[in-house]
């Protein structure tokens, strides 16, 4: 419509015309009807011409026998010259054979709005282009420790499998998936553990297992399931930690690590429960949600089995209205006793009820609770009203009649 190079204004004209005109009728009487009115130096022919006047821009439409439209004229004119020139367009009383009415609406200095495009772009780059500039001390302090901690990875035996700098020196390692895990440990100076880096676990995992209190701690989902039921088949481990369902190891933060250490699992209460002719092929193994910790060097708890309790039926009462900071209390706590607790996320007891109420308990539940501690057995139809429920786990003393083990329960069993 107009030269970015050289226009300085831009002259809007409304034009209304009695009877139907199209553009060509619009640019002749503008050219006619100005013509020699402002003399040769503002003649329209020779300012085209010369470059000081673009072209004109005719956009007209016709309703009802009338027409209507806007003219647009670009000048690069001083703002005197431009102003004697609108004026003159308004001069302008007939298009064609009908009558008109030429009125110049604004003269749009070009510079200006340019300005404005150029300010507004200018306070987006300010706001969102730059990067961040601030320096953040703690950020850095952090940065430098980190990059010390995953320098310190290396790797032992004739396997050369990962393992953080503590695993030869300390009593109890912590045996991970792979080298990502390792990190994420050491990350949060979590020193002595070893990945297994592969399904197939390696000769130098089986002899420290051997040597130390060994804990499992692998991935919540179905590789991790099978790594952990390979590992405990060819190495002698002592306890299980487990990710929660559907996360990684190195993705967990320095919460949702210490939440899933803090409980201890001796590795005992793993079992194969169901006979290999009447579990499903593909199902996933019966495993802990969460297990135990072995904290760096000196870290050797392998205390368990767990006591037997001759006074809890006393305190069965007691017990039900309090809280748990573990998953072994309970286990222990309902064996042997004939009663079932229901356990809330953080494993405090949401109902604990005799083995004949625990039909009616299931079906009164709200979604408190989220596993099962029963001091007797399961049946397949229970298993399936515990997923419908949202349950994550069930510890029994047996299981019976089962066909097929849901993959989002896991299922324990009371020694």
């Amino acid at each position: 419509m107009y030269s970015s190079d050289t226009t300085k204004y831009l002259i809007h004209i409304h034009l209304e015309a009695e009877g139907v005109v199209e553009k060509p009728d619009v640019v002749g009487a503008i050219f006619g009807q100005t013509e020699g009115l402002l003399g040769e130096d503002l003649d329209l022919r020779d300012l085209q011409r010369t470059g000081r006047l673009g072209r004109i821009d005719v956009q007209v439409t016709s309703k009802k026998g009338e027409t209507r439209g806007e003219i647009f004229i670009a000048s690069s004119l001083d703002r005197a010259e431009t102003a004697i020139l609108a004026a003159s367009f308004e001069t302008i009383d007939r298009v064609g054979p009908c009558a008109a009415r030429v009125r110049v609406e604004s003269i749009e200095d070009i510079r200006v709005s340019k300005r404005k495009q150029v300010v507004a772009r200018a306070r987006e780059l300010l706001m969102e282009a730059f990067e961040e500039g601030t320096i953040d001390s703690t950020a850095l302090i952090d940065e430098v420790r980190e990059s010390l901690r995953i320098e310190k990875i290396g790797t032992i035996g004739d396997d050369r499998v990962p393992a953080g700098p503590n695993v030869l020196d300390s009593d109890a390692i912590i045996v991970v998936e792979g080298r990502a895990d390792v990190l994420n440990l050491l990350r949060f100076g979590i020193k002595n553990a070893v990945a297994v880096e592969g399904s197939r676990i390696p000769k130098t995992i089986i002899d420290l297992c051997e040597k130390k209190t060994a804990t499992a701690f692998f991935d919540g989902d179905r590789g991790g399931d099978l790594i952990l039921r390979e590992l405990l088949q060819v190495a002698e481990i002592d306890f299980i930690a487990y990710a929660p369902r559907g996360k990684s190891v190195e993705d967990l933060s320095r919460k949702e690590i210490t939440k899933a250490l803090r409980n201890k699992i001796p590795a005992e209460y793993v079992r194969e429960e169901v006979p290999a002719g009447e579990a499903d092929e593909g199902v996933a193994p019966p495993l802990p949600t969460t297990g135990a910790l072995l904290q760096e060097k000196g870290a050797t708890e392998a205390e368990s089995p767990l006591p037997k309790r001759k006074e809890q039926k006393k305190q069965g009462e007691s017990a039900a209205q309090g809280s748990h900071r573990t998953l072994s209390d309970h286990l222990a706590e309902v064996k042997g006793h004939r009663t079932a607790r229901f356990l809330s996320p953080d494993y405090t007891v949401v109902r604990e009820v005799a083995l004949d109420e625990v039909d009616q308990t299931l079906d009164d539940l709200n979604g408190s609770a989220r596993g099962l501690v029963i001091d007797g057995e399961i049946s397949q139809k229970m298993l399936d009203r515990m997923v419908a429920k949202g349950f994550e786990y069930v510890a029994a003393r047996g299981y019976k009649g089962i066909i097929k083990r849901p993959l989002s329960l896991r299922l324990l069993k009371i020694a």
